[in-house]
C-alpha cells in the first residue's frame, strides 16, 4: 500500500470504541485521512510511505479538542484581572468599541498558534467575551478571525450570535485613529451571523465551522428586563436556535447555572445539537433534562465560573450525557493547554467527593478527544485514530524527566504531561507542527503582531493603569507575617 506519511514506533492511543492502545504501533495517512492503524512491524512490511516519522519514545493521540473558548481573550489575558469586575468591563469595551479587524486577526493567529503548540487541533471560539459582547455587528471581524486560523492550520468552530435584548446596542469601528460609534439591532446581528455562516461554514478543508449562539436567559433577566424586552429575548433565542438546527449547526450558550437549564428547556432550546457551557450548581431535574434531550455540555474546570459553583460533570455523565472539556480561553488567568485542564478536572471533582477514584484518567482523556468530537457533532471525522477519519494526530515526547520512568504511558500522558511536550501535530494529514515549531507561519511575526495590537487596544481604552501590579498583589501584611 502506498501512503503519504507513516508515523511509526510509538504507543498509539486510538480512542476507538474499544479504547485500543497499541504498543510499538503505526498510523498510515493518505489523502488527509487515516488508512491503516496497527503494529509497526506489520505496517512496515505492508506500507510504502513518502514520509516516515520515527515516533520511538512518543505517544500518539488524536488531536485534542477544546469545546469552549473565546476569541479575543488572547490579547486581554491578565489585564485588569485583580480589579473585581474590571476585566469583564475591559472585555465589553474592547469587543464592542475598540477592536478593528486587525485585532481579531492578530488574536486568532496567536490563539491558534498556542493551540497548535499544545496539540489542540480543534477548538470552539466564541467571537467575543461572553453573552453580551459578541463582535457580530459586521462580518469583517469574523472573517479576520477565520483567516488567521486558516493560516496557522488548526480547526476552529467559530460561534457567532447577537447580544441579548434589549436592542439596539452601541458598537464602534476605528479609522484614522478615531472611534466611530453606531447602533446595532438584533436583525443586523442575525443577518451578519447568517452571512458569516454562508461564507465560512465548512470551508478550507474543514478547518472552519460556524456555530450559532444566543445569550443565556436567567432569573435576573426576567426580573430586571421589561416584560417586552424579555419576550423579545425569548423569541430571539428561539429564532437563533431554530436557524442553527435547520442548517445543522451547533447551537451554543455560555454561562448556564442554577435553574437556567429549566428555562432553556421551556423555550425549546435543548437538543442533540445544543452545547451549553459551565452549567454550575444544576438541580437534579436539570441533570435529567440534559441527559434526556441529548444536550451536550462544555465543562470548564479552570474557569472563574467553576469557582463560583460546581459543574456536576460526573453526575451528568453518569446519567448518560455527553460532557466534554473546555479551556474557557486564556484569560484572565488560564491557557489553551488541555493537559492542564484534564488534570484540573480530575482534582476538581475528586476534591468535591473526597474520593481519588472519581473521574478516571481514561475518562478525562476521552472528554477532550472523542467526547469533544461528539459534543461538536464531528465524531465521524475527528476525535479518534481510526481508518477513514481525518488524520488529526499529535505526538507527545515521553522522554522527559517529568515523564519518566518509561512505564504506564497513559498515566504519564494525562497526569504529568503538559502542552510543551507536544512535538508534532498533523491536521487533515498535513504536518503543521514539526519538532515543536509551526510549519505554515513565522512564530516571531505572530508574536510581534499580537504585541502591537494589544498595545493599540490598551491605548484606545486608556487601560495603561491596568498594567501595574495591584496593591494586594503580594497579599496584606498580616498574611505575609
Amino acid at each position: 500500500m502506498k501512503v503519504d506519511t507513516l508515523l511509526t514506533g510509538g504507543t498509539i492511543v486510538t480512542m476507538d470504541a474499544a479504547r485500543n492502545v497499541i504498543e510499538n504501533g503505526a498510523v498510515a495517512v493518505a489523502d488527509g485521512k487515516i488508512v491503516a492503524v496497527g503494529a509497526a512491524a506489520a505496517m512496515l512490511d505492508q506500507v510504502q510511505a513518502d514520509h516516515v516519522i520515527d515516533c520511538t519514545g512518543h505517544i500518539l493521540i488524536p488531536g485534542l479538542i477544546d469545546v469552549h473558548a473565546h476569541a479575543g481573550h488572547g490579547l486581554i489575558k491578565s489585564l485588569g484581572m485583580h480589579g473585581g469586575d474590571r476585566w469583564e468591563d475591559i472585555c465589553g469595551e474592547v469587543y464592542t468599541q475598540a477592536s478593528p479587524p486587525k485585532f481579531w486577526y492578530a488574536e486568532a493567529r496567536l490563539a491558534a498558534l498556542e493551540r497548535l503548540r499544545f496539540g489542540v487541533t480543534t477548538g470552539v471560539s466564541l467571537l467575543g467575551g461572553g453573552d453580551t459582547i459578541m463582535r457580530t455587528d459586521r462580518p469583517e471581524y469574523a472573517a479576520a478571525h477565520c483567516r488567521g486560523v486558516v493560516e496557522v492550520g488548526t480547526r476552529s468552530v467559530v460561534a457567532v450570535g447577537p447580544t441579548r435584548a434589549p436592542h439596539p446596542r452601541s458598537y464602534a469601528d476605528w479609522a484614522q485613529g478615531q472611534r466611530h460609534p453606531y447602533p446595532v439591532t438584533f436583525e443586523q446581528q442575525f443577518q451578519t451571523c447568517k452571512a458569516i455562516e454562508g461564507e465560512w461554514h465548512n470551508t478550507h478543508a474543514g478547518r472552519i465551522h460556524i456555530a450559532m449562539l444566543y445569550p443565556v436567559l436567567r432569573d435576573e433577566h426576567e426580573r430586571d428586563m421589561t416584560s417586552s424586552d424579555y419576550a423579545d429575548a425569548c423569541a430571539q433565542s428561539q429564532a437563533v436556535r431554530d436557524h442553527a438546527y435547520e442548517k445543522g449547526l451547533v447551537f451554543t450558550q455560555d454561562g448556564h447555572w442554577r435553574g437556567s437549564i429549566r428555562r432553556a428547556n421551556a423555550l425549546g432550546l435543548l437538543g442533540a445539537n445544543t452545547l451549553l457551557s459551565h452549567c454550575i450548581d444544576l438541580h437534579e431535574d436539570e441533570i435529567a433534562l440534559v441527559a434526556a434531550t441529548g444536550t451536550k455540555i462544555a465543562h470548564n474546570p479552570s474557569a472563574n465560573a467553576s469557582i463560583s459553583g460546581r459543574c456536576p460533570a460526573t453526575e451528568m455523565m453518569a446519567a448518560g450525557a455527553c460532557v466534554a472539556l473546555g479551556s474557557d480561553a486564556t484569560a484572565p488567568d488560564r491557557s489553551g493547554d488541555m493537559f492542564r485542564h484534564m488534570q484540573q478536572a480530575m482534582h476538581y471533582h475528586r476534591r468535591h467527593f473526597r474520593d481519588a477514584s472519581v473521574l478516571p484518567i481514561g475518562k478525562v482523556l476521552e472528554m477532550c478527544t472523542i467526547g469533544g468530537a461528539q459534543a461538536l457533532g464531528m465524531a465521524d471525522r475527528v476525535g479518534s485514530l481510526e481508518v477513514g477519519k481525518q488524520a488529526d494526530i499529535v505526538t507527545v515526547d515521553l522522554r522527559r524527566a517529568h515523564l519518566y520512568p518509561p512505564n504506564m504511558a497513559l498515566h504519564r500522558l494525562v497526569c504529568f504531561a503538559n502542552g510543551n511536550d507536544v512535538t508534532n501535530v498533523m491536521v487533515g494529514g498535513e504536518l503543521v507542527l514539526q519538532n515543536g515549531k509551526a510549519v505554515r507561519v513565522d512564530e516571531d511575526t505572530i508574536l510581534q503582531d499580537a504585541a502591537d495590537q494589544a498595545q493599540l487596544m490598551i491605548t484606545r481604552i486608556g487601560a495603561e493603569r491596568d498594567l501595574a501590579l495591584p496593591q494586594d498583589f503580594w497579599g496584606n501584611e498580616g498574611a505575609r507575617a
